[in-house]
């Protein structure tokens, strides 16, 4: 009789699912060789397999659990899969990409998260690169020979039919084929096991089966955030966030919010966390968080005493309020607002004492002693092309420098007339935005450099911001990039930048519920509001996330003040900031802290 073969690994290139049950201890030695030998940031998860026969060249590569790349694949980039995930032979994945659980890629895909630019000015060759990144949901099936192109995302439940070329987003649980690659049906229509209309064999209904993937998000205790695996890219599903679990994450935040600040107590002064310098900026986070969560100040000192040490900061002569160290410079110039630090600080120290009540106890005096000349010739020097975020930082700072001085009766010379005549007769009515995306960094500046702007200006003034479906469709667009958005990219920045543009939009354009791009608008903050509530850290609050800017991804007051308001925006986007039983009074609040132009506050 004769006895079957043992595999080789050329076969399990091929037909890498046999490999976890059927090879020998030297074929699983010689395929953890394989895995460390990939390079570049990975990381791969449990129970995984890389064909040796694959090119997988990545800048950063994070492989869920029980996910294989099969033979002759080729992976560049940047790619990050969820647990259970398979590309199959001959595949080509590059740029950014990110998949879901439970994603089949058919053999000979291709998922090209990037593309070139072809303006007539160059050959294409010295075209420069650009990449907003493709995203796959959960249980996904993308059969054979099939084209997904730079930008594309792919709902929950989808299945992409054998050949076609996907070049537009695709909603959750769509049946979709062609080229151009249309919407044929809705799975949830009740006709199962049709495999011919994916065209990739009967096969893969049974590999769906086997992945796992129920469909119920992460939330399998009906109530409780369940923790997203780190490096799994899971994606949250349809309804991720099911009633009652806001109120238990803002119950727990309430619960742990003194032990919380007490952490960043150095026994003088705050600091965003232990081991780090206290800064100004810490000291109204932790007044600010309090009042979110405990409705008081913190208990570090007395209300009194909050009020003295951040009233104390301001220089009288110039107004500005300086980072903890040698005393300031004075500097005379007419309009000089401050630089670095000084210029949150006309945010921050200012609401952290509007919160307290006295608010800030001296006007700025280079926003009032600037005259409507000196703006428009400050506004058209600000680097809008470059650095549009700094540019919108520049505006929040005035604006908001503005508004405290009307309080002590110093606006100035016409000094918010002409900031938003030079506003309203300069945005870009196809973008309804100031500034200009970028090849190396898309729309990140320009979006991020609109939310600080608006912020400051029509929404602390309490005035509609003009071309707001333009602003849906950029924001919407930028929160594609997966540079940005990718699972375990987002930072307190970049969501709260797209979050509070939707909302101030939509409150022009109708409800989330029924107004323009809503449903659109709703999933994009069901799918992040599932995914920041389970970073919760007991005792510790939020980690403001990675990237260059920001204080990291460790807990500290930063992040968790700004992705507590973050929370409430994609709530309220979701017509469920009710439940969280707190609503931002400081500087993220959602109401206008001045109405019109030179109004009383």
């Amino acid at each position: 009789m004769d006895h079957p073969r043992q595999p080789s690994s050329r076969h399990f290139d091929h037909c890498p699912w046999l490999f976890a049950d059927g090879a020998t201890e030297e074929q699983r030695a010689a395929q953890r060789e394989v895995q460390r030998a990939v390079g570049g940031d990975t990381v791969i998860g449990e129970r995984c397999y890389v064909a040796g026969s694959a090119a997988v060249f990545p800048n950063r590569l994070r492989l869920g659990d029980d996910s294989y790349i099969a033979a002759h694949a080729y992976v560049t980039g940047e790619l990050t899969t969820g647990s259970h995930c398979t590309l199959n032979p001959f595949t080509t994945v590059r740029g950014n990409v990110v998949l879901g659980d439970g994603v089949r890629v058919g053999a000979h895909t291709s998922l090209l998260g990037f593309n070139h630019s072809m303006a007539p000015d160059r050959p294409v060759f010295r075209q420069p690169l650009t990449s907003r990144g493709i995203r796959v949901g959960d249980d996904v099936w993308i059969g054979s020979h099939v084209v997904v192109v730079d930008g594309v995302t792919i709902g929950d439940h989808c299945v992409i039919g054998a050949g076609a070329v996907v070049t537009r987003d695709v909603p959750a649980w769509s049946v979709a084929a062609g080229n151009p690659a249309r919407v044929l049906r809705d799975r949830r229509e009740g006709r199962e096991g049709r495999e011919e209309e994916a065209g990739t064999g009967a096969g893969a209904a049974a590999s769906r089966a086997s992945s796992g993937v129920s469909g119920t998000g992460i939330w399998p205790d009906g109530g409780r955030a369940a923790a997203v695996r780190p490096g799994t890219g899971a994606v949250p599903g349809p309804e991720a966030v099911p009633r009652g679990s806001l109120a238990v994450f803002a119950d727990s935040a309430r619960a742990q919010a003194g032990e919380m600040l007490e952490r960043c107590w150095d026994g003088e002064r705050y600091a965003d966390r232990p081991g780090v310098a206290p800064t100004v900026r810490a000291h109204c986070d932790a007044v600010e968080i309090a009042d979110l969560l405990l409705g008081a100040v913190p208990e570090q000192l007395s209300a009194e005493e909050h009020v003295e040490r951040l009233s104390g900061l301001q220089d009288p002569r110039s107004g500005l309020v300086p980072e903890f160290g040698p005393p300031h410079p004075v500097v005379e110039t007419d309009g000089f607002i401050g630089e670095g630090a000084a210029l949150y600080h006309v945010l921050c120290v200012g609401y952290a004492l509007d919160l307290l009540g006295p608010g800030l106890p001296h006007p700025v005096h280079g926003v009032s002693n600037m005259t409507a000349r000196q703006l428009g010739v400050r506004l058209s020097a600000l680097p809008w092309r470059t650095a549009a975020w700094g540019a919108g930082a520049w505006v929040d700072s005035l604006a908001t420098a503005a508004h405290w001085n009307l309080r002590h009766g110093e606006e100035g010379e016409g000094t918010t007339e002409s900031l938003f005549g030079w506003l309203l007769t300069r945005v870009d009515p196809w973008t309804g935005m100031w500034g200009s995306p970028s090849s190396e960094e898309g729309r990140l500046q320009m979006v991020n450099g609109y939310y600080r702007l608006t912020r400051g200006s029509f929404a602390q003034f309490g005035l509609p911001v003009p071309y707001p479906e333009r602003v849906v469709d950029t924001v919407l667009d930028h929160a594609r990039d997966a540079r940005y958005f990718g699972l375990g990219r987002e930072n307190a920045c970049n969501v709260l930048d797209v979050a509070h543009p939707l909302w101030l939009c939509t409150r022009q354009l109708g409800s989330a519920a029924d107004g323009y791009r809503s449903g659109e608008i709703r999933d994009w903050a069901e799918r992040q509001l599932a995914t920041v509530l389970p970073r919760w850290q007991a005792g510790r609050g939020f980690g403001f996330g990675p990237g260059t800017a920001g204080p990291g991804p460790e807990p500290g007051l930063q992040g968790t003040e700004m992705w507590l308001a973050i929370v409430w925006y994609l709530a309220d986007l979701l017509g469920r900031s009710d439940e969280l039983g707190y609503r931002p009074r400081g500087i993220h609040r959602p109401e206008a802290a001045r109405q019109g132009i030179g109004g009383v506050g």
